[in-house]
C-alpha cells in the first residue's frame, strides 16, 4: 500500500480545523430553544466537571475542566446538559467525511479537530483558503455547526492559527472570530513573536517557571535564547524542540492512519465507594464496557491499567502487561481484579478507571494451546455482542454487575465528567 503521508516542506499548506465549542454546539442543534443562553455539557452534581461551555457561558468566566459547583456560582442561570458520546461520535464521523471530500490526508486529533494536508487539492478545490472557506460552509450547511480553520506551512503553526480564528467571550457576550486565519511562510516570525511562551507545545507550568528564570515570557523571547542554554535549562529533547518551534519549524507529516493508542473507561462517583462489593461491581462494568469497545474497534490490547482516586484526590494506577494481546473480557477482568486486590480501597474510591493499551489488530492472533479453552469464552462473548446489537446494551450483561437498580451497562463517556454527565 502506497504511503499516503506527505512530509510538509516549506510552504506546504496544512489546515487545522477545530470545531467551535463542539459538545455544546451539537447539543444546541438538538435544543435550539437554548441558543443564546449560557449552557454547558458536563456533570451537574457536586463532583461534576464542565466538559464544554457555550461562548455565552464563557462570558461569565466558565471554562472546560472547571468544577461544576464553581461554574454554577459564577453563572447562576447556567443550564447543564448531560453528555452523549455516541451522538458526538456520529456527528464527528460526518464532519470528518466533509474534510475528506477535499483531501484524503486527514489526521483526526479528537472528535472535534483534525489536520489536513491540502497540497494536492488546489487543482480541484482552489487555494488552501478556498478549501478552508468551503469546509466551513459545508459543515455549517449540513450540520448547523461552526468551525475555525488555521492555514499555515506546518502543523504547529496551523493549530496556533486556528486558535486565532476562533470566537471569544467578550464582556457583554460572544465575539465572532475571523473563521479562517492564515500564517504565510514570510509572516511566521511576525505571527509567533508576540504570543505567550505557553503557546509552544510542551511548555507546562513547571517548564514555564524554568523559562521565566531565563527572562522568557513570549515566543519572541524564547527564540532569542541559544539552543545550548535551552538544553541546559529543560533537557536536550525539550530544549531542541523549543528552539525549533520558536522559529516555526515543524516537519511532522499529516498522517491519516494514526493508530488508536488506548481504550478505557473511568468514572467519578456521586459518593465514595467503600463497600468492596460495590467496587467489584463497578470494575466489572468498566471492563465489560472496555471489552465492548475493543471489539467494536477490532483491536486487542496487551497492557491492562486500573486507575484509583481516593477521597483526598490522591491518584494512583497499577498496570500489568500480558504475554499476548487480548480482547476477551474474562481475561482483562482477571488481570484487573488482581490489580484491584493489590490496592487498599478501604479509604473509599472517588474515581475508578480501566484502560487497555498496546493495541493491535485483533484479527492477527498467535495460536496458543489455551485457545482451545478460550474458545468457549470467545463464543459466549460474541453471542452476548450479537444479543446487544439486536436488543440494546442493557439487554444482557455480566451477573456481577446487577445491583439494586438492575443491570446498568456503561457506555462510552458515562460518568467521565462526574455524576449526571
Amino acid at each position: 500500500m502506497a504511503d499516503r503521508r506527505r512530509p510538509p516542506v516549506a510552504g506546504t499548506p496544512i489546515l487545522h480545523v477545530d470545531m467551535d465549542a463542539f459538545f455544546v454546539s451539537v447539543e444546541l442543534v438538538r435544543r435550539p430553544e437554548l441558543q443564546g443562553r449560557p449552557v454547558v455539557v458536563g456533570g451537574e452534581g457536586d463532583r461534576g466537571v464542565v466538559a464544554a461551555a457555550s461562548y455565552e457561558a464563557r462570558t461569565f468566566g466558565v471554562r472546560s475542566a472547571m468544577p461544576s459547583t464553581r461554574a454554577r456560582r459564577m453563572c447562576p442561570d447556567l443550564t447543564f446538559l448531560p453528555g452523549d458520546h455516541r451522538h458526538y461520535g456520529e456527528v464527528s464521523r460526518r464532519v470528518m467525511e466533509v474534510f475528506r471530500r477535499y483531501t484524503p490526508l486527514v489526521e483526526p486529533l479528537s472528535l472535534d479537530e483534525a489536520f489536513l494536508d491540502v497540497a494536492g487539492s488546489e487543482r480541484l478545490h482552489g487555494s488552501p483558503v478556498d478549501v478552508a472557506v468551503a469546509i466551513r460552509t459545508d459543515v455549517l450547511t449540513e450540520e448547523k455547526l461552526t468551525c475555525s480553520v488555521g492555514v499555515a506551512p506546518n502543523k504547529f503553526l496551523a493549530k496556533l492559527a486556528s486558535e486565532q480564528a476562533k470566537p471569544s467571550a467578550g464582556l457583554t457576550g460572544p465575539v465572532p472570530g475571523s473563521g479562517v486565519h492564515v500564517v504565510s511562510a514570510d509572516s511566521i516570525r511576525e505571527f509567533l513573536d508576540p504570543l505567550p511562551v505557553e503557546a509552544v507545545w510542551g511548555v507546562g507550568p513547571r517548564t514555564f517557571e524554568r523559562l521565566q528564570r531565563l527572562g522568557v515570557a513570549t515566543v519572541g523571547d524564547l527564540r532569542k535564547v541559544p539552543e545550548d542554554a535551552l538544553v541546559s535549562a529543560v533537557g536536550r529533547a525539550a530544549g531542541t524542540q523549543f528552539w525549533r518551534l520558536s522559529r516555526g519549524i515543524d516537519d511532522r507529516p499529516v498522517d491519516p492512519e494514526q493508530p488508536t493508542r488506548s481504550i478505557g473507561h473511568e468514572e467519578t462517583f456521586a459518593r465514595d465507594l467503600v463497600d468492596p462489593e460495590e467496587v467489584h461491581r463497578e470494575l466489572v462494568r468498566m471492563v465489560d464496557a472496555v471489552g465492548r469497545r475493543l471489539r467494536e474497534a477490532g483491536v486487542a490490547g496487551r497492557t491492562v491499567t486500573v486507575k484509583f482516586r481516593y477521597p483526598d484526590f490522591t491518584t494512583i494506577s497499577r498496570s500489568q502487561t500480558l504475554s499476548e494481546a487480548t480482547d476477551l473480557v474474562v481475561e482483562v477482568l482477571e488481570v484487573a481484579m488482581n490489580l484491584l486486590d493489590a490496592v487498599d480501597t478501604s479509604p473509599g474510591l472517588r474515581l475508578l478507571g480501566v484502560s487497555m493499551s498496546g493495541l493491535r489488530d485483533a484479527s492477527v492472533r498467535q495460536l496458543r494451546l489455551e485457545d482451545v479453552e478460550d474458545s468457549g469464552w470467545r463464543d459466549a462473548e460474541e453471542a452476548v455482542e450479537q444479543i446487544r446489537k439486536r436488543f440494546g446494551t442493557a439487554s444482557i450483561g455480566p451477573a456481577a454487575t446487577v445491583g439494586p437498580e438492575g443491570l446498568q451497562p456503561r457506555e462510552r463517556g458515562d460518568g467521565q465528567w462526574g455524576p449526571g454527565a
